[in-house]
């Protein structure tokens, strides 16, 4: 049996992949959404007050708004719980689409919106932690930390920005390094390890986040002489980087060295005619709710030019 031919099949359902799927419908195209859940990374955050249009809002209130409005639309199809696993070309004029347990999915079009997923420590007390105290978007969850005691791991450029980003807020802050020297670049660092509040911890590996309702420490073996030692804090913001979720797509399209999707930001497509890409899974270097929603709008528009424009001599008009 032939499977059912969709315009666009949007893949994720944060903010990225659904401000695409309100427009791909309004534009009355034929669109899949594949998404595991709604809101991406943020469904975890206790309090966004970067959500433009809500002064402040939950990372669950934000999901449920964003699938209510998805659903709000006939015109998109929904699956959830769905991964895709795989991107194939079927022909000159389509895409298939393979979610996980194997279900195929055939599209003119492709909105990759998968979003990005953190990197995480691996250590006790991270996963059980996460929103209460223990962070990973100092842009949205700095202002909650005034007068605390904050560690930050990392080294990078998004280690020092988290540094920055908390200055105003925290009392003391603590950057756990893995090696003995930061790798952002030299003017970050600069602005991240000039206050005398900031304390670096060189050549150590977090062991444990520690607290039961909350954060309250960290523990942290000391690389040379192996000593493990404790430090108390009321937050601990990881940045190790991350990783998008691009796996499934990189036979296709190019990527940059982390696996980020390459987009042209002014039309949002690939390197293959007819897949586009928007939000943290792209290689914009902005992780933000707000410009991934933007990224999906502009890459719902191309899909949409993209389907519309196919000339009556292409060898895919036929199938229109």
């Amino acid at each position: 049996m032939n499977p059912k031919v969709y315009d666009t099949i949007i893949i994720g359902g944060g903010p990225a992949g659904c401000a695409a799927a309100v427009y791909t419908a309004r534009k009355k195209l034929r669109t899949l959404l594949l998404t595991e859940d709604f809101a991406g990374q943020s469904i975890s955050a206790a309090a966004i007050e970067n959500w433009i249009g809500d002064r402040l809002i939950s990372g669950i209130d934000l999901a449920k708004k964003l699938e209510n409005h998805v659903r709000a639309y006939p015109e998109i199809d929904i699956i959830t719980s769905a991964p895709v696993v795989a991107v194939s070309e079927a022909s000159a004029c389509f895409f298939d689409v393979v979610a996980k347990g194997g279900e195929i999915f055939r599209t003119r079009s492709i909105i990759a919106a998968a979003g990005a997923r953190r990197r995480r420590l691996g250590v006790p007390g991270e996963a059980e932690l996460e929103g209460r105290g223990v962070a990973f978007c100092s842009t949205c969850d700095a202002p909650f930390f005034q007068d605390s005691n904050v560690a930050v791991v990392g080294s990078g450029n998004a280690a020092l920005e988290t540094v920055i980003d908390l200055l105003p807020f925290a009392k003391d802050i603590y950057l756990l390094l893995r090696g003995d020297n930061l790798k952002g670049d030299a003017v970050t660092r600069d602005r991240a390890t000039s206050s005398p509040r900031v304390t670096l911890i060189t050549n150590v590996v977090v062991e444990a986040i520690l607290g039961e309702k909350s954060v309250t420490g960290l523990s942290y073996r000391d690389i040379g002489n192996r000593e493990l030692r404790e430090l108390s804090v009321d937050g601990v913001f990881v940045e190790i980087g991350s990783v998008p979720n691009s796996e499934f797509l990189r036979d296709l399209v190019a990527t940059n060295e982390s696996g980020e999707i390459t987009v042209d930001h002014k039309t949002a497509e690939t390197s293959k005619p007819g897949i586009f890409a928007a939000g943290d899974v792209t290689s914009d270097p902005f992780k933000q709710n707000n410009i991934a929603a933007g990224d999906g709008i502009r890459a719902a528009l191309s899909a949409y030019n993209h389907v519309l424009n196919i000339k009556k001599h292409s060898p895919c008009a036929e199938s229109l």
